[in-house]
């Protein structure tokens, strides 16, 4: 399997490549030269990506693994803090971004393009039981809650606190932090109501953490976006290498293989689009 995982910094060797493998011919002569894709992620993410006995595994590794046969090169994961992942494509450190990032307008206008291929929206992660009744974003008007900051989420819970002001509700006091096992600790501890998450992985954390009793998903999905592969925006020729190998893996059923193990099915996508976001 043409794939690793590594730490930080160190690139490894040149990558083994497999110049008959269907899409090569389509990669930019750097890549194809160097015969591996520089990954940048944030490996902390279940069940998207995520750390297990010292390699990243999960849905977008099982991904990655599946396109480098399609590619002919290697796959290099650069584990990195979700808000450095853009940066880390503007200046070249990463070549593209696999890290459960939705693609957004905004996102567009910083440098980087997007090969879609999931679709997933914000779901409210609660403590089990439900304790404060939470059942839609109207209910966590004047309360306290957690998140992964500089993630769609984020976004969605800012636009809310100012509807409940509108409204003459209380403000939501949003807790931001790095990473979103903290905003999960705050909420397993009781220092705020819900997590704002994905939907898979507020899914993976309600059915996983603590035998399937620390958590549950409340309420119906929120603004439903496609999760993308960030590339640098000029790099027209990695965009359409990646969504060639994409449409093969959806036609030869790998692609719903890796879907249907991680038990994320609803989100699958049927058409691989570049840039499908709305707003």
């Amino acid at each position: 399997m043409l794939m690793t995982a590594c730490g930080d910094d160190k690139d490894s060797a040149l990558g083994k490549k497999d110049d008959k493998a269907p899409f090569f011919k389509m990669l930019p002569p750097d890549i194809q030269k160097s015969g591996k894709i520089k990954i940048g992620s944030e490996i902390a993410y279940a069940p998207i990506e995520f750390m297990k006995d010292g390699k990243a595994v999960g849905v977008d590794p099982e991904l990655a693994a599946a396109l480098s046969k399609q590619l002919g090169v290697k796959y290099d994961y650069k584990n990195s803090q979700f808000d450095a992942l853009i940066p880390g494509i503007t200046t070249k450190r990463y070549d593209i971004v696999m890290s459960a990032m939705t693609d957004k307008k905004e996102r567009q206008g910083q440098g980087l393009s997007f090969v879609d291929y999931f679709r997933a929206g914000t779901s409210i992660l609660v403590k089990k039981g439900n304790p404060e009744n939470i059942k839609t974003l109207d209910d966590l008007c004047g309360k306290t809650i957690a998140l992964q900051e500089a993630t769609t989420n984020e976004d969605v819970a800012v636009a809310q606190s100012a509807k409940c002001k509108t409204d003459g509700k209380g403000e939501i006091t949003i807790q931001k932090y790095a990473a979103d096992g903290e905003a999960l600790l705050k909420v397993k501890g009781g220092g705020a109501v819900a997590d704002l998450n994905d939907f898979p992985v507020a899914a993976y954390n309600s059915q996983t953490s603590g035998g399937g009793n620390d958590f549950e998903v409340t309420g119906d999905q929120i603004e439903a976006g496609l999760y993308g592969i960030g590339v640098g925006k000029d790099n027209t020729q990695l965009q359409q290498a990646l969504k060639s190998a994409l449409e093969a893996l959806i036609k030869n059923g790998e692609y719903g293989k890796i879907m249907d193990k991680w038990n994320i099915q609803a989100g699958a996508v049927t058409e691989v689009t570049i840039n499908g976001a709305t707003s």
